[in-house]
């Protein structure tokens, strides 16, 4: 199979042919029909992950059609369409058992603990427990979108910090994750303040139904956290910081009114200073937030079926599997992840139907 690869961090990924996965007893290999272009893929190639073998695949936000299944699997077969969790849980340990299989002990994701979904295969374990069935009909960026970003924005907003209609929640950093964490608050009847230093990423987040913007470039920490306590009337009650840096992360929290709740779900090369004087003062509550279990992904996926949601909206790029190592390098600027405007959906069999073709007769046609 062809796959994007990297045998050292840091280096330019290419496309190459591969060997094709094999299922695990409990596990599938989906046939991927399309891929995110995820901030996370930028920091496993850079090496801030620590479990990250080489060589390497990346991607971990996917959808497609099973190919291969285990002799443990009983819930699905091949030619389901299907997307599954970046965390895939065991099943089995104390935290699966409570119902937080997003931080299972045991958990595996793709991309990260092994290869992943920037190829036209990928191995997934614990089938039954981690997949997730998806219509044929659905377009092809909503799907691969709920496997990260809109599951962590929606368990982060709804699950963790409980945002009701009619509070405000301020999200900082409107790339793929933060543009979710707008439509899922705009969805949830919350007033909400985006900030971002690009122009483009603020004309997304009002498509997404931002309220109220502020382009914070140029501008001193005190003086972005000053407007955005003006703009929300005194500070906001939920607050999220989606791009993973100390001054965003502290923008965040020092934006919020007493007894606010903050939502952390961007990913830090190191571990930051926190504000931890005003947490105390103001009696704050900081969330972290680790993606969602599969278990609670229908009320998620109802709210896109019904049009509550739409995941494809922020679709702003779709490129091949040939284009996307240099997508992925294009995110580097000083050390860091530059988020683009909207998502990139990475395309790399867009034919769903001829997925579901048997496996055999696939490779015959592509010989």
């Amino acid at each position: 199979m062809r796959a994007v690869y990297f045998d050292e961090f840091g280096a330019l990924p290419d496309v190459r042919e591969v060997d094709d996965p094999v299922p695990s007893a409990g596990g599938v290999v989906v046939a991927v029909e399309a891929t995110g272009l995820c901030r996370s893929d930028w920091h496993g190639w850079q090496g801030h992950d620590s479990g990250i073998p080489l060589p390497h695949v990346p991607g971990h936000e996917l959808v497609g059609v099973i190919d291969a299944v285990g002799p443990d699997v009983r819930r699905f077969r091949v030619g389901q369409r299907v997307t599954v969790p970046f965390v895939c849980a065991c099943g089995d340990c104390p935290e699966c058992a409570s119902g937080n299989a997003q931080v299972c002990r045991n958990q595996t994701q793709p991309g990260f603990t092994h290869w992943g979904s920037y190829a036209e295969r990928v191995a997934l374990h614990h089938a039954d427990v981690n997949l997730i069935a998806v219509p044929d009909d659905l377009d092809a960026g909503a799907a691969a979108l709920l496997g990260c970003r809109f599951a962590t924005s929606y368990r982060g907003l709804v699950h963790q910090a409980a945002v009701q209609p009619g509070e405000t929640l301020v999200v900082v950093g409107c790339g793929g994750v933060g543009l979710s964490a707008v439509m899922i608050g705009r969805a949830l009847a919350a007033t909400v303040v985006a900030v971002d230093i690009s122009a483009d990423a603020l004309d997304a987040a009002r498509r997404a139904g931002a309220s109220h913007t502020l382009n914070s470039a140029g501008l001193a920490d005190d003086e972005v956290v000053r407007r955005l306590v003006e703009l929300t009337d005194g500070g906001a009650q939920v607050s999220m910081d989606a791009l993973g840096r100390e001054q965003t992360v502290a923008i965040g929290i020092r934006s919020l009114a007493t007894r606010g709740r903050h939502v952390q779900v961007g990913l830090l090369a190191a571990d930051p200073r926190l504000p931890l004087g005003a947490v105390i003062a103001k009696e704050l509550t900081v969330f972290g937030s680790h993606g969602m279990a599969a278990a609670d992904y229908p009320e998620l996926l109802a709210m896109v079926l019904d049009g509550r949601l739409r995941p494809q909206d922020l679709v702003s790029r779709r490129i091949t599997l040939d284009e996307a190592p240099a997508a992925l390098v294009a995110m580097s600027a000083n050390g860091t992840a530059v988020a683009p405007a909207g998502v990139t959906l990475i395309e790399v069999q867009p034919d769903a139907g001829a997925l579901r073709q048997p496996a055999a007769a696939r490779r015959r046609v592509r010989a």
